[in-house]
Formats: structure tokens, C-alpha cells, sequence
């Protein structure tokens, strides 16, 4: 199943993010992909907040991993600067993805071999119109049994309470 929306501000991708939030759950994964500058942060932030985190979310570009506090643990990646498969085994990432948190991997693509089947991917794309450099075009897929068991028409119709 695939979802495709269109956010016309950072406040509405952000608005987004914490919908998402209030839906997923303890154990998730969550791959975005997408250029620099194309919301991935700011829809992090969202995420964060709807799952009940109160911390300052910023992009982990040189620590690599920034864990917050929620309704369950968020570990939050930026891989843009993993180098090799041994940065990433550095890291422990197996831990974290096998876990009861929420992990949100930004520039998913640079390890893609190493995701669970079993994950939700999204793609955030710039939609350039002049004057308007804040719309980006959202595709959010489930992958493996992501969508087992859960209401898909919510996220759709932005519906999560």
C-alpha cells in the first residue's frame, strides 16, 4: 500500500510527522529518503513530537545516532556519513533495530542491504515553484508486513487522533 500527499509548508510536513507519530509503534522502522534539504529533519521533528517527545530533535549528522525520550525510545539515524559496513556494525545497529524503539533512518539509501524487510519508507521530494520552496511531494510505503493489522485509511485521510 502506498500513500502520496503534498505538504505546502514546513509547518504542514512537520503537522504530517506528528500524525505519523501518534500511529506507529514501539519497534518500527522508519527509512526516509530524500536530497538534502528536502524535510527529512523537520518531518523527524514531527514524528518525534507525536510520539510524545519533548526534546530538542535535530539532525544527528556527526554522532550518527540521537536518542529521545517518548511514549518509547526514538533513535534517530543520519547515515549520510557511514562510509563503510563497518561504520555501521560500529554502531550497534542491529541492537537498535531489533529493539522496542522507534528507529527513523535518514539517507536510508546508503544502507539499504542492511534494513529490515519489515519496515516503512518514505520519499521526500522538492516540488520547486517559485516563491514556494517549502512544498515537497511525500510517498510513504509500507514494505513486508508493515501494514499488518492496522488502518491505513487513517493515515490517508489524515485521521489519527
Amino acid at each position: 500500500m502506498t500513500v502520496e500527499l503534498t505538504t505546502y509548508s514546513a509547518d504542514e510536513t512537520l503537522a504530517f510527522g506528528r500524525q505519523l507519530g501518534k500511529w506507529l509503534e514501539c519497534g518500527d522502522i522508519v527509512a526516509l529518503y530524500g536530497d538534502l534539504g528536502s524535510g527529512k529533519t523537520q518531518l523527524t521533528r514531527g514524528i518525534c513530537e507525536g510520539l510524545n517527545c519533548h526534546d530538542d530533535v535535530t539532525s544527528p549528522t556527526f554522532t550518527l545516532i540521537n536518542e529521545y525520550e517518548g511514549r518509547c525510545p526514538i533513535y534517530h539515524f543520519d547515515v549520510y556519513r557511514i562510509d563503510s559496513d563497518e561504520d555501521l556494525f560500529s554502531l550497534g545497529y542491529e541492537e537498535y533495530f531489533d529493539g522496542n524503539g522507534i528507529c527513523i533512518i535518514e539517507w536510508a539509501e546508503r544502507i539499504i542491504t542492511f534494513l529490515p524487510s519489515t519496515r516503512l519508507d518514505i520519499f521526500l521530494e522538492h516540488q520547486f515553484e517559485a516563491g514556494r520552496e517549502t512544498i515537497r511531494s511525500i510517498r510513504v510505503i509500507g514494505r513486508g508486513n508493515f501494514m499488518n493489522g492496522r488502518n491505513w485509511r487513517v493515515l490517508q485521510h489524515g485521521e489519527i487522533a
